[in-house]
């Protein structure tokens, strides 16, 4: 039996247009439209590619979205001087940072100098306390796109074993605390597990997030799991995720696609980010 294959284009439709419409109540009870601002550091093409994807889908749902650019060797204090122009500028209503940053860069620092009620991506310690403790306000958005995806399937989470391949601040972290708000049974992986087939065998629900081209195969998945590849890598045999989609489907219940799964569904979980850091400047 053929695994039944997630369609993330489908479900972003779908909450982009609940958004456009709620972009229109908000404009016509503020007078204001929301808008955002995007750090970009250095050039990247898979970077410059999600940025286009995503300031379309802005477009799309009549949220303003613009970029502050800077070169790969600029300073740290640069960056956070801009920030803290924008935590104060009473016309933007979102920030972002586009990662990975250049190395002499930390991420953390800007994770906390982004004003918590603008922070779109949920990175910030206050936005992430409150996912942990299980009142999620703004949550990251890849982790919120996975839960979303799930939530799509009608997916029963109490008491499920789930297994995430990853343990960064950015997915694994957050995506852990949204799984024990919801009463499943997790396990962690990362590049230190001395045998993650021990562990991604027994999982009812499986989310992989390496970047490592088809790391999980049908020898590491459970019949019937629900596959989530949050993965994408550019290979000369062109974009996949982390699992060996071909073989993988034909054991498994569900699966999402690389591309055309999570994907989608991060750009559309931005927007709904967007809508609640607008409402907090303005409420």
């Amino acid at each position: 039996m053929t695994a039944k294959i997630i369609d993330g284009k489908r479900i972003a439709e779908d909450i982009r247009k609940k958004i456009s419409n709620e972009v229109d109540e908000l404009e016509s009870k503020y007078k204001n439209t929301p808008n955002i601002t995007t750090i970009k550091i250095g050039s990247d093409p898979s970077s410059e590619l999600y940025l286009k994807l995503r300031d379309n889908a802005c477009k799309e749902v009549g949220i303003e979205s613009n970029r502050l650019e800077f070169p790969k060797d600029v300073s740290e204090n640069e960056i956070l001087n801009s920030i803290k122009k924008l935590n104060n500028d009473g016309k933007i209503h979102g920030i972002l940072i586009q990662y990975p940053v250049p190395n002499h860069i930390s991420p953390d620092k800007l994770m906390n100098a982004i004003d918590y009620r603008k922070d779109v991506e949920g990175f910030n310690p206050f936005n992430m306390g409150r996912t942990l403790i299980g009142d999620e306000h703004i949550v990251p958005c890849t982790p919120l796109a996975v839960l979303t995806i799930l939530e799509y399937e009608s997916t029963d989470f109490k008491g499920k074993d789930v297994v995430i391949v990853n343990h960064s601040n950015v997915v694994g972290k957050p995506l852990a605390a949204l799984f024990l708000n919801r009463n499943a049974t997790v396990s962690v992986c990362h590049v230190f597990s001395k045998d993650i087939k021990r562990y991604t065998t027994k999982a009812d629900i499986l989310v992989t997030a390496t970047g490592k081209p088809k790391l999980i195969t049908c020898d590491h998945v459970k019949e019937n799991a629900f596959v989530i590849d949050v993965g994408i890598t550019s290979t000369k045999y062109g974009v996949c995720g982390d699992v060996d989609f071909e073989s993988v489907k034909e054991k498994v219940g569900k699966i999402t696609p690389v591309p055309g799964g999570v994907g989608p569904v991060t750009i559309a979980c931005a927007l709904k980010n967007i809508i609640k850091t607008y409402k907090n400047c303005l409420e």
